[in-house]
This record gives C-alpha cells, structure tokens and sequence, in this order.
C-alpha cells in the first residue's frame, strides 16, 4: 500500500471575511466551496483549490474564533504552495510586496527556489517553484495570469520534538521513504525529507526535529491537519484493516460527504481521490455529487 501524496490541509482562520479577500482575491485561488465544519455546524468551512478542485489543490479553512496560534513544536508550520519558474515567484513578491503582505526575499532551498510569506493572521506559508512538473489546472476567472496561478500543494514542513517517533509513524505505520537532509537557510538544524508515491514537491513532508522548543498551542493562523492520498477504494479500506491490526486508535470509516476519511490520534490524514467525473458545484452546494470518486484517510 502506498500513498500517492499530499491530498488537503485544514487550516484554521478566526477572520473568514478576510480569509476569503486574501486566499480569492490576492492570491487568485478558487472558492471551491463554503459549507459547514461537519463536526461543529456553527463554524463555516471554506475550500480553496485550483480550477478543477483537483486532489492535491486544496487548501481549507476551519472558522474558529480561537486567539492566535502558539507556534512550537508538534505542529505544521509552514505550507508550501507551488508554482513554475523564477519568472513566477518573481511576479509574487511583486505582488505580495505591493499588497503589505510580510513576505521574506527569493531564495533556493533544498535545491528550489522559494518565496515565504504569511497571510494576515500570522498562517506561515512559502512559494515554492516546482519546474512546472505535472498537470495544472487554471481557473480562468483568476486574477493572476494562467502562467502564474498556484498550481498546488506542497511540500508541508512539520516541527517536532522527537524525530524518531514520528519516523516510525510515517515510515512504518504510513509506507513513507526517509530520503534526504539539507541545510535549513534560517538556522543550523537540519531538515529531514519523506517521500510518497513518486516524490517531488507534491508528495513531502519536510521535518524539522527540535527536542527544546514548547509544543504549539493550536490557534487562528495555524494548521488543523494534512491529508493524504490513496489510489483507489481497496487501498482506503486496506488503510483501515491496517491500523486496526497495528492496534492504532483510529476513527474509523468516515463518510465526509466529498471524501472519506480514517482519523487516528495523531492528526495526520491519508487521502485519495479518483479524476472528477463532472464539474464542481457551485461553493454552497453540499451535494456528495460534487466529490464523485473521492476518497480521504486522516492519520
């Protein structure tokens, strides 16, 4: 069994009029849907993806009127966000620049060049070019040129106080490749690469192992979770078999309506969807027509 990549990331916004002017407006991104939390029906949930709401496109947002997050350890803290070529990042920090938004220079990391930059509540995020590698889906009705639109997810960095135990989850328990390390360009720790499916930008998780820092306390302008894919419906129940007989707490089969998921304690989900069979429905439409064929496992 193997996961195929980077699937959704929920994040969690205490401003939603301002998440959407910022996510639709300045980073040109489609307003797929505005639906419920499922879990808490007084939080909105609002999608963000690329113009066919591809898998591996999506970025979410929980509305929880929480304070600021915490930043620490054990927690995501910084989601990548891919787009083709110099030329493109270079059209983005003119843009961020422009618009007030705190975004860092230019600058190669792991061998891609990088632009890091946060939204108005503090969510940490970073340009990454991906050559452009891959199938991309424009939404034409995006204020950015089609050359420059986002084109993904990915890479995610985690932060952790003990790189040994999460190893062994995502290693053992998920089937994820241990590759390699670089220099982190803001301190001397060094950030350790796993892969899934056939790797790339797409399909990592960056982590960063810091045994002294305080755990996070989760908050607006941090993560809630990240999902991951799985090819077809035989590997999402092979997913639930699986962490049943390793005697991992899970939340067993969900059906959330667009996908399924499999949650266990430590909040990190396997997804998978199946190529859309139909356009998406409009962004107030809960309709489980609108995810035909998708398929989602948290972790």
């Amino acid at each position: 069994m193997q996961l195929t990549g980077i699937h959704h990331l929920t994040a969690i916004s205490a401003k939603p009029r301002d998440n959407l002017a910022f996510y639709t407006g300045l980073l040109g991104m489609r307003l797929v849907k505005k639906t419920v939390n499922q879990d808490d029906v007084s939080a909105y949930h609002l999608f963000y993806a690329d113009g066919k709401a591809s898998p591996g496109s999506d970025l979410t947002f929980f509305d929880f009127p929480l304070d600021p997050e915490r930043r620490g350890a054990n927690s995501i803290s910084r989601t990548g966000l891919r787009v083709a070529g110099e030329k493109s990042l270079g059209y983005w920090r003119d843009r961020l620049t422009k618009a007030g938004v705190h975004a860092r220079d230019v600058v190669e990391v792991d061998g891609r060049l990088t632009l890091p930059f946060e939204d108005g509540e503090g969510q940490r995020l970073v340009l990454v070019d991906d050559g452009g590698a891959g199938a991309a889906n424009v939404w034409e009705k995006s204020s950015i040129p089609a050359e420059h639109q986002i084109r993904g997810l990915g890479p995610i960095v985690l932060t952790v106080q003990n790189l040994a135990r999460l190893e062994q989850v995502l290693t053992r328990v998920m089937n994820m490749r241990r590759g390699r390390e670089y220099a982190s360009p803001h301190s001397t720790v060094p950030v350790h690469v796993f892969a899934m499916g056939q790797g790339g930008p797409a399909a990592e998780l960056h982590v960063i192992e810091q045994p002294d820092l305080a755990v996070a306390r989760q908050g607006a302008g941090g993560v809630h979770h990240v999902a991951f894919r799985t090819p077809d419906d035989e590997q999402y129940h092979a997913w639930a078999r699986r962490l049943n007989e390793l005697g991992i707490p899970n939340s067993g089969e969900i059906d959330r309506f667009y996908f399924h998921s499999l949650y266990s304690a430590s909040r990190m989900e396997s997804c998978s969807r199946s190529p859309p069979t139909g356009p998406a429905l409009p962004p107030t439409s809960r309709s489980r027509s609108s995810a035909r064929g998708s398929r989602c496992r948290p972790f």
